[in-house]
Formats: C-alpha cells, structure tokens, sequence
C-alpha cells in the first residue's frame, strides 16, 4: 500500500533555523528535504560531499530557504562546536536540533578493541550530547526550543553483532530524559525518535537481503517497508509547535516490530 500523497504542514516550521547532523542521505536527507519544504532555514552536517552538494542542488528552486551545506567531522568535537557557531551567525540561533548522524556498522562481541569501542561512541553517542550542549544557550535566549535525538530499536530488540551500537542507541534514550529534564524550565523540548528497519539507501544496499526482509515482514505488524520520508514526517511533528507538551518520551517509529 502507497502512503497518502497528501500530508501535514506546520506554519511554526516557517522561518525556524533546523541543524540536522548526518543530513546528507537517508533519513537524514528526507529530513533536510521535508523542513526544508515547510519554509524553515536548514543547515546540515556530513563529510559526504558529493550526495550532500545534490541534496542542495535538487532542493534550492523548490523551497523558500536553500539548504546550508556544512562539511564536518562530528566526531572533532571543537569541529562541531565552531560548525554551530558559525551557523548561529550565518542563520541566527538554531532553535530546532536534530541529532541524526549515527552509523550501524556490524561487529562481533570478540573482536571489540579498546579503540573501536571509542570510535563507535563517538560515531553514534558523543557528538550528540555536546550538538545539544552547543544548542542550549540560544534556545534559552529564545524562550523555547526543540531537541530530537535519533535512537534505535536495535537495542530494544536486540540485535546481534551490534552490541556497541546497541549500547550508544540505549544511552540516547538515558540522555534524551536527563537533558528534558535539565533544560526543560527553559522551554527546551528533548525528545527520542526510535526508528526500527527504515529502507534507506545504505540499507537496501549492504543489509536487505531476501531473507531479512522476509523477517522485517514477518516481525512487524505493517507487512511492508517503513521508508525514511516516514521518519521525517515524524520528526517535523516533534520539532513544531503541535507538540509543544510533548519532552522526555521515545517515539517508536517501526512498522509495530516491537
């Protein structure tokens, strides 16, 4: 079954400044793409620089703000400190966060070293918190502000040959509720988004195998794919003001897997 053509539109989205970590491909380029469609002024960050230039491209005579295109390591944490920086100067203060970038890479439990495991939090867990922590100070001179924090259910289900992985997904959850908490008497929303198996490009290209997609089927109620536009459309609710009760939840996005 198609999804409906015809979806929701948020006018407090308009004008909004949304950074979006990760923004070049799947779910995070859906994301790029639907903000980007509600009028808000989107900045995104990758080191994929050839599909993140075609992103801006296809996108800039079809939306009232082009995308801003900003290559960067998240895992240089001063990197991204001054990436945000310079994007508060360039667009104003951003007062939308989504913290997508993440990488599923697969690992044995035997094969874990010291320095993988450092690698991969950085990768999937560190940037997340001090992306937010860069955020903060603007979203309180603003008087509001929405964070969203990318998990997983992978760890909920759990995967194997993921344990690493799984465990970073498991401590934005952790950290999503300590930061509703700390930043919520300045009017800063933190949510989680918990999306299952999304049929992104790198999915179908590397994991979905005949016989993964016929277990996606079997496990989830919805007997069909979840596609990243699905995810996105979930994170502009979160972002907008429609939502602006809701912090300190995880929001499962996965066919009913779970």
């Amino acid at each position: 079954m198609n999804p409906p053509s015809v979806f929701a539109s948020y006018p407090s989205l308009a004008g909004k400044v949304v950074i979006i970590s990760g923004g070049a491909q799947g779910i995070g380029a859906a994301s790029v793409e639907l903000f980007a469609l509600q009028g808000a002024r989107v900045a995104f960050l990758d080191l994929t620089d050839e599909p993140a230039l075609a992103l801006v491209d296809d996108l800039t005579p079809r939306v009232p703000h082009a995308p801003l295109y900003v290559h960067c390591d998240l895992t240089d944490i001063t990197a991204l400190q001054s990436a945000i920086g310079n994007i508060s100067t360039t667009l104003g203060p951003p007062q939308i966060l989504i913290n997508n970038a993440a990488s599923d890479d697969r690992h044995t439990f035997a094969e874990v070293t010291p320095e993988y495991w450092d690698q991969r939090m950085a990768v999937n867990l560190r940037h997340q918190f001090f992306a937010a922590q860069a955020v903060a100070p603007g979203m309180k001179s603003a008087g509001s502000g929405s964070i969203i924090n990318m998990s997983s259910i992978a760890w909920l289900i759990p995967s194997a040959n993921l344990a690493v992985y799984n465990m970073a997904k498991a401590a934005i959850v952790a950290m999503t509720r300590s930061l509703a908490h700390e930043l919520g008497p300045s009017n800063i929303r933190v949510n989680a988004v918990l999306p299952g198996a999304i049929l992104t490009e790198k999915q179908r290209r590397l994991y979905m195998s005949a016989d993964y997609e016929q277990h996606i089927f079997t496990v989830q109620c919805l007997k069909r794919h979840i596609l990243p536009e699905e995810v996105a459309r979930l994170l502009l609710f979160l972002a907008s003001d429609d939502s602006s009760a809701i912090t300190n939840q995880s929001h499962v996005i996965d066919g009913g897997w779970i």
